[in-house]
């Protein structure tokens, strides 16, 4: 892919985003988000304030939560930002605490928030650092599910996952991340079968790369490292899927608020790829 194939692709996007329209299919829903970050985490706030969601945002970063917070100010929403490590117990018990004082109700639990084991054979990785990126991607979600349940049920609300299409890959590299997104994958199901007769929906999402500033910066690194240019590192990525380009954030946020909202009401148990046609039978 030249320079020029990369700008008609990032020309789609913007005629994408032109023709979007956002409809205010979440307002009166509160949603919970953790994992706040510059990616997908601010995309899902973003996103889900432009379809009428008040938020409670969720990360350790005050900094980042307040910035956010400043920037949703326009939107007719309320933003309430909760500092929180979600792999400590006591930080999990407060989140709820202030979502439920804030709004004294919760709709939707979004669990964004990941941590990426070394990226190693998976043999060649210590148990402990595999251990504790499991505390981020599948105990941290498990526990928050669990201590929003009984409030999730008041509203007949939802849970999502966020996991990733590493699950189909098998290259060694990517073993660690997805030991943690398969134990996630099977998280999320053994919480759709358990809350589901308290009418809880729990989803997953599956994104595979997402052309955001991460990736960029990732796409750049592997450039140098085997002496391509960054146009070709994403035709690269690019070329397994049936659209030719990547997802946006804001294509994936979009994707994971459809499974929050109402129009998803008989939707449980689900993993939801959003890949542009690279992972499909």
């Amino acid at each position: 892919m030249s320079s020029s194939d990369l700008g008609l692709a990032d020309a789609h996007d913007t005629s994408i985003e032109e023709r979007y329209v956002p409809a205010p299919v979440l307002a009166g829903k509160v949603i919970v988000i953790s994992g706040i970050g510059p990616g997908l985490g601010r995309s899902l706030a973003e996103e889900a304030a432009k379809m009428g969601a008040d938020l409670v945002i969720a990360s350790r970063t005050e900094a980042r939560l307040l910035e956010l917070q400043a920037d949703l100010a326009s939107y007719d929403v309320k933003v309430v930002p909760v500092v929180t490590d979600v792999t400590d117990e006591e930080s999990r018990v407060n989140l709820l605490a202030k979502t439920l004082e804030a709004f004294g109700r919760v709709d939707c639990v979004i669990n964004n928030a990941f941590a990426i084991p070394p990226m190693e054979p998976i043999t060649q990785i210590k148990p402990s650092a595999l251990a504790k990126v499991n505390e981020t991607n599948v105990f941290a979600p498990l526990r928050l599910s669990a201590l929003f349940a009984d409030a999730l049920a008041e509203s007949k609300g939802s849970i999502i996952m966020l996991n990733s299409c590493v699950s189909f890959s098998s290259q060694p590299e990517y073993a660690g991340y997805k030991l943690s997104k398969g134990a996630l994958s099977h998280l999320a199901s053994s919480l759709a079968t358990e809350l589901g007769p308290r009418g809880i929906r729990v989803n997953s999402v599956a994104p595979s790369y997402i052309y955001e500033d991460v990736n960029r910066g990732y796409f750049d690194f592997l450039a140098a490292v085997e002496s391509k240019t960054h146009e070709e590192i994403y035709a690269d990525k690019a070329g397994p899927t049936d659209l030719k380009r990547l997802a946006s954030s804001e294509e994936v946020a979009r994707a994971t608020l459809f499974l929050a909202s109402d129009l998803a009401s008989a939707v449980t148990g689900q993993m939801l790829t959003v890949d542009c046609g690279e992972f499909h039978d």
